[in-house]
């Protein structure tokens, strides 16, 4: 697990170590134990190392003795990497070490850009290849795990950087919001696809492969589908839900550093906790120990109760963090720098604290239950628009349900300047709404779900683990994200599927049957409450809401963002108060990423 940078250039000279330096400070957080770039003409490789697998070896970027012009750097896991290394060492190459990425420059010299398919685990790779036809390869897992941004500047310099305030170190990466990036975060809470909210700056999209050549515009390819995972088991009998899980968190759960597990308090990371428990028992292993995240006071919504009582029931040695409410401001500042764009999920302060108490805990790797709900058809907003009747209304049910602000209030906030610019432009939602209405046969949930896997799981929960968990140097790993789950769940019948029957049938064997059979509940902030009168979160919105503040950007009518919060404040709700988090989380971000193009300090 790392971050990774590099440039690629049709120029002769040699990148500036300078500039380079200033790349790797700007994501070390998420490489603490060694920090490494190579550099020739028209061409940088770095890494800033965690080391997880063999942490004595493994130095990168990665160079073989006996394959010289192929260099390799590896942000993530590669699970499979014993079985590759024995078939490569079979076709003659040797390697001096047993982690996982060592194996990559031989991977590739077998097969080329190709070399991605036969990778099972969370990865971003690049690849230089500076033999006979110089190129760079990048590949990203097929869920997007581990991200990789990109920018290719007017004189063809391609760049690229794990997290997006490194990218933006580079010399000619601009840092300039998109102009629909307010209307972006409105509907959708953030960016969900391979454009980010940065102007000139891309992601390489799930399960991608691309090809750049000295000068040339990137050559990006989905690439298909692997080989299907078994789906029987020794006997014959089709696997379920829980064995599935079981063989995935016992797989994830074996690390050359401390492991330990995220407990909710909902089914799925329960699920993950009783499954990691129940192997460190049959392994003779001490029991695995247990983070809950809970706010100081009392608050609604809050979960602590099922988490213990989960712990509990699986003998886990549990840590309960106590997160003052003050401390929130700060923590929002920090999150949105780590992200590097706007996220209006109030789920990402809360994790960033949890990373930071599981890393001061001296954990390295943490379990985690995220992938289930959009896997396992959880969410409210995916039964939104499988209850709408027939029309041609059911997938905007769907955008509504998942936005922060629904699209009569955005129509009401716009100016009319802006809402004329996002009518030529194009709504976020409608993008989205359009993409829902192709699918084939009109299957409803079927085009519902292959959106949330292909595009908000990795947008919202998967990078949040990502660039969260490495804000603290934590290795997010999440069974429910693995290949072989995630084809089980698309083989559920919509019935199935329903409130997440396969999980709760897993859970009744395994769980407090108040934990396997209660209602789901977003494990987020209880913003209503944060930010009402009194609240701690009421005077950083109100400050970041100013009339002069938005008065400047244009886009939303300062008169009507004040009789949004004065109506938050005579009647809180959760939806006013998510339109109003949006709203401040979106101006928070403006500041920060323009301030990223001078030197700062992006310690965690």
């Amino acid at each position: 697990m790392c971050r990774i940078f590099g440039s690629f250039s049709a120029a002769r000279a040699d990148p500036d170590p300078v500039e380079l330096a200033a790349v790797s400070a700007r994501q070390r957080h998420g490489g603490p134990d060694e920090h490494r770039v190579l550099r020739g003409p028209g061409w940088s490789l770095g890494c800033d190392r965690l080391a997880v697998t063999d942490p004595r070896g493994g130095s990168q970027p990665y160079r073989l003795a006996h394959l010289p012009g192929i260099t390799a750097v590896l942000n993530g896991q590669i699970y499979n990497h014993a079985a590759l290394r024995r078939e490569l060492a079979s076709r003659g190459h040797r390697f001096p070490d047993r982690c996982d990425g060592t194996l990559l420059p031989a991977l590739y010299a077998e097969y080329g850009p190709d070399f991605a398919r036969r990778l099972d685990g969370m990865f971003a790779v690049a690849v230089l290849d500076l033999r006979a036809a110089p190129r760079l390869v990048l590949a990203v897992d097929p869920l997007g795990t581990k991200p990789l941004h990109y920018h290719q500047g007017p004189d063809g310099t391609f760049r690229f950087a794990s997290e997006i305030p490194a990218l933006l170190a580079f010399d000619g990466v601009r840092a300039a919001p998109r102009e629909d990036s307010l209307d972006t975060v409105l509907c959708l809470r953030t960016p969900v696809s391979a454009r980010t909210a940065l102007e000139g700056i891309g992601l390489l999209p799930p399960g991608a492969t691309a090809v750049v050549r000295p000068g040339r515009a990137p050559v990006v390819r989905r690439r298909p589908p692997g080989p299907p995972p078994p789906a029987q088991t020794p006997e014959g009998e089709r696997d379920d839900a829980g064995d599935l899980l079981r063989r995935e968190v016992r797989s994830l759960a074996r690390a050359d550093v401390p492991v330990c597990v995220l407990t909710s308090g909902g089914l799925a990371s329960g699920l993950v906790t009783a499954l990691a428990a129940e192997y460190a028992r049959e392994t003779g292993a001490p029991a695995p120990h247990t983070f809950h995240l809970a706010l100081r006071g009392r608050w609604p919504g809050a979960e602590h109760g099922r988490a213990r009582q989960t712990a509990r029931h699986a003998r886990t040695l549990h840590q309960e963090i106590a997160l003052d409410p003050a401390e929130l401001p700060s923590l929002l500042t920090r999150t949105t720098r780590h992200l590097g764009q706007p996220d209006a999920d109030p789920a990402a302060p809360a994790a960033y604290a949890l990373f930071r108490a599981v890393r001061q805990a001296g954990y390295t790797v943490a379990l985690t239950g995220d992938g289930a709900d959009e896997l396992f058809g959880g969410p409210a907003r995916l039964h939104a628009a499988s209850c709408v009747p027939s029309g041609p209304d059911w997938a905007a049910s769907y955008t509504d349900a998942l936005g922060a602000a629904p699209r009569m209030l955005r129509a009401w906030l716009y100016t009319p300047a802006y809402r004329a610019f996002i009518a030529d432009e194009g709504s976020a939602a409608d993008r989205v709404e359009r993409e829902l209405r192709s699918c084939p046969d009109g299957d409803r949930r079927a085009a519902v779900a292959a959106f949330e896997t292909r595009w908000r799981l990795p947008a919202g929960p998967l990078r949040r683990a990502d660039h969260l968990g490495m804000a603290w140097a934590v290795e997010a790993r999440m069974p429910f994200c693995r290949p072989a789950v995630a084809a089980y769940a698309r083989t559920l019948a919509p019935a199935a599927a329903q409130d997440r029957g396969p999980l709760r049938a897993a859970g009744r064997a395994l769980l407090p049957k108040a934990v396997a059979q209660r209602a789901r509940q977003p494990a987020a902030l209880p913003l209503a409450a944060l930010i009402a009168p009194g609240g701690p979160l009421l005077e950083p919105v109100r400050e970041l809401l100013s009339a002069e503040r938005l008065a400047r950007a244009g886009q939303v009518r300062p008169e009507r963002v004040r009789a949004l919060l004065a109506r938050q404040l005579e009647r809180p709700s959760e939806r006013d108060a998510l339109a109003l988090w949006a709203l401040a989380a979106h101006e928070l971000w403006t500041e920060v990423v323009r301030g990223m193009r001078v030197p700062l300090d992006c310690a965690a």
